[in-house]
C-alpha cells in the first residue's frame, strides 16, 4: 500500500520532540511565535476555514495555527496519488516544544489505488497497519462515525512519547471513487474531540 505509506510518513513527522533543556524550549517559543506571525490562519475569517465543495465539507481550523499545506504537498502530476489538503499545525513541525504538535491532516486519493476495495473500512486494514507500524497502538477498533450528512469509518490510536502520550484518530470517507482521511492529532482525549467537531459537512444537495 505505497500510498498509504506516504501519508503515514508525514503524520508521523509531526510527533513532538522534547526540548533539550529550559533555554532551548524558550528559543523554540520565540521561533514559534515568528511563525505564526507570518503564516498563521485567520479566526473567522476565509483564512481561518478550508471549504471543500466537492467532497461537501468545511474545516474551522484553530486560530494561530500555522497552515503548511502548500508546503507539504507532494510533488506530483499523476492525480492518481495522493494530494495533500489541508495540513495545519499548533506550531511548525521543525520547531522544538514540549507537548505534543497538535495538527490536522486531510488527504484525498483514487480508490481505484486500491482493487477490490469497496467500502471505507476496507481501507482501515492498511492504515492501521502501517499506523502501528510506528509505534502506534489502537485503542478502539474501527468503527462507524456519523458525519451528519455522510457516513464514515474512525480508527483511533496512541503512541507513547515518554512523558507525553500522543493521541490520534482517523476518519475515512468514501465518495465518488475517491478516499478522504481526516487525521487529527492532540495532546489528550478531549483535545482530539474538539479537533474533529470543528469539522463539518454540507446536505448532499449543497455539494456535487
Amino acid at each position: 500500500m505505497r500510498r498509504v505509506s506516504f501519508l503515514v510518513v508525514v503524520l508521523f513527522s509531526l510527533a513532538s520532540a522534547r526540548a533539550q533543556n529550559p533555554d532551548s524550549s524558550s528559543k523554540a517559543k520565540q521561533k514559534t511565535e515568528q511563525h505564526v506571525k507570518t503564516n498563521s490562519l485567520a479566526p473567522e475569517t476565509d483564512e481561518g476555514f478550508y471549504r471543500n465543495p466537492e467532497f461537501g465539507f468545511t474545516y474551522h481550523v484553530r486560530y494561530g495555527w500555522v497552515d503548511r499545506t502548500k508546503e507539504m504537498q507532494p510533488d506530483a502530476t499523476d492525480p492518481s496519488k495522493s494530494k495533500l489538503l489541508l495540513a495545519a499545525f499548533e506550531r511548525p513541525p521543525e520547531v522544538l516544544g514540549d507537548t505534543v504538535n497538535s495538527a490536522v491532516i486531510i488527504t484525498v486519493e483514487s480508490a481505484a489505488s486500491y482493487p477490490g476495495l469497496k467500502t471505507a473500512a476496507d481501507y482501515t486494514g492498511p492504515l492501521t497497519e502501517l499506523t502501528t507500524s510506528k509505534g502506534f497502538k489502537v485503542t478502539q477498533e474501527p468503527y462507524d462515525f456519523s458525519g451528519g450528512a455522510q457516513q464514515l469509518v474512525r480508527s483511533d490510536f496512541t503512541k507513547d512519547l515518554g512523558k507525553l502520550i500522543m493521541y490520534q484518530s482517523s476518519l475515512v470517507l468514501l465518495h465518488k471513487g475517491s478516499l478522504v482521511l481526516f487525521t487529527f492529532i492532540g495532546g489528550s482525549e478531549d483535545e482530539v474531540e474538539e479537533l474533529i467537531e470543528k469539522l463539518a459537512f454540507l446536505p448532499s444537495s449543497k455539494h456535487r
